[in-house]
């Protein structure tokens, strides 16, 4: 092994310390039996130059939205990203950061946490935010133990149409501490305010929303809120951000925990992330929230600084006993995000949200307009919709894929009991791609 620079005498000296004489006693716990007896059957090495090459054609077989004209969306989208975020956070000071437990030589990166903190809470409308989790699927299953443990109930009733994803994740969280996880089946695609009401108990801890929805519909919060509160139970809402550009904030449709994909904020789309978990939540339940967060204070001479603020929440200091077992997060994708917002403001990102709607608009219109396509829910939506379609969707994915366009996600392959195209369209999409996607149908 060239990269492990061990003499034979470095060898021998490490052999003496533990008390063997040499390697084969070193593994005389093991049976001979599975034992490797020969060099293992690899190839001869390559060159960096022939290591990438190989890679290139491999990678050269996917499909990616640099590549494509992509309207896939389930939870992550393909919107622009300026220039300047990727330089920021490729910066070695961010780049290589660790949690900043030491304020006084950490003062930038808690900044930048505490200026993300405040630009979530002012798109949510919620008292407090904390300085990432991992996804929004993360940050949804964190939310429902708050509830658990604030109400002191252990059942979670997810409203409408949830994203399944997201919904396995509450499962697993839920899982091991005891929570029933139960859905009320959606009407025409969306949360009903009496069938929510209807399912409500002494032992509802949260009723969970998805905002706009999986399917991209716009929900009814409000009455659902009021039901839920008139029960003693939390309102969890997870959120698109860039909705919140033209929608009321959470806050103001009643909720008390608010998360987020925060992907959509200036993160690019990969397999696997890392993505950006956005966590905020009403004042009265920040000591059970998870994850880091970054107070504003002043030193001894009364300067303003920053610190991690309500460390006795967290597991290295509470360990069993911490109201979350999430350690190091996304700290790198917050900048990101941080960094995005900045860029655009308030006008920037209704900009983003505005476009995003119009386009989508347009192209539900001209596919509807197509013999055996339509659009599945007649309820208002933002950015994504489920289209019924006269072949599999599968199909049509894999024959629009040929031409160069990803046309959307097979919602079976997430949920089997749905059929349809979920079809995703944001600022990036022009005239000319919306309608060569209607193109490309019509001639199925």
């Amino acid at each position: 092994m060239p990269f492990v620079p061990n003499t034979s005498d470095d060898e021998k000296e490490m052999l003496a310390a533990i008390g063997v004489s040499d390697f084969d006693e070193l593994l005389r716990a093991f049976p001979e039996s599975v034992r490797l007896k020969t060099p293992l059957n690899l190839p001869g090495p390559l060159s960096e130059f022939e290591v990438l090459s190989e890679l290139q054609e491999m990678s050269s077989a996917n499909s990616s939205a640099d590549r494509c004209v992509t309207f896939q969306g389930a939870g992550a989208y393909d919107h622009f990203i300026p220039s300047v975020v990727p330089t920021v956070i490729g910066r070695s000071e961010f780049a290589t950061a660790y949690t900043p437990f030491q304020p006084e030589v950490s003062q930038g990166t808690l900044q930048a946490m505490y200026e993300y903190q405040s630009m979530i809470c002012a798109l949510t409308g919620m008292d407090v935010a904390n300085a990432s989790m991992y996804d929004c699927g993360s940050a949804l299953g964190e939310a429902c133990l708050l509830a658990a443990a604030h109400t002191g109930r252990r059942e979670i009733l997810l409203a409408g149409k949830v994203n399944p994803l997201y919904v396995e994740i509450i499962r697993t969280y839920g899982d091991g501490q005891g929570l029933q996880v139960h859905a009320v089946p959606p009407e025409d695609g969306g949360a009903g305010t009496a069938a929510v009401q209807g399912a409500l108990s002494a032992n509802t801890a949260a009723v969970v929303l998805q905002q706009p929805n999986f399917f991209g519909i716009i929900e009814e919060v409000g009455a659902i809120a009021a039901a839920a509160h008139a029960a003693g139970t939390l309102v969890i809402m997870a959120v698109d951000p860039i909705s919140l550009a033209i929608l009321k904030t959470p806050a103001e449709q009643g909720a008390d925990v608010v998360v987020a994909e925060g992907q959509s904020l200036g993160i690019p789309l990969s397999m696997g992330g890392p993505y950006l978990g956005v966590f905020a939540a009403k004042k009265e339940l920040i000591r059970r929230m998870p994850g880091r967060m970054s107070g504003m204070t002043n030193d001894v001479d009364g300067r303003r600084g920053f610190v991690m603020a309500l460390q006795t929440r967290e597991q290295h200091i509470r360990r069993e006993k911490a109201t979350s077992n999430i350690c190091t997060n996304e700290g790198l994708m917050m900048l990101a995000a941080t960094v995005y917002l900045s860029l655009m403001g308030p006008i920037g990102l209704k900009e983003v949200a505005s476009l995003s709607l119009q386009k989508s608009h347009y192209l539900a219109r001209q596919l509807s307009a197509l013999p055996g396509f339509r659009v599945k829910h007649s309820r208002p939506f933002f950015k994504e919709f489920l289209l019924e379609t006269k072949i599999p969707a599968s199909q049509i994915i894999d024959q629009c894929s040929e031409r160069g366009i990803l046309p959307g996600v097979d919602v079976s392959s997430l949920d089997p009991a749905e059929e349809g195209l979920l079809i995703a369209v944001t600022e990036k999409r022009t005239r000319s791609e919306l309608d060569r996607f209607v193109d490309a149908l019509r001639a199925l």
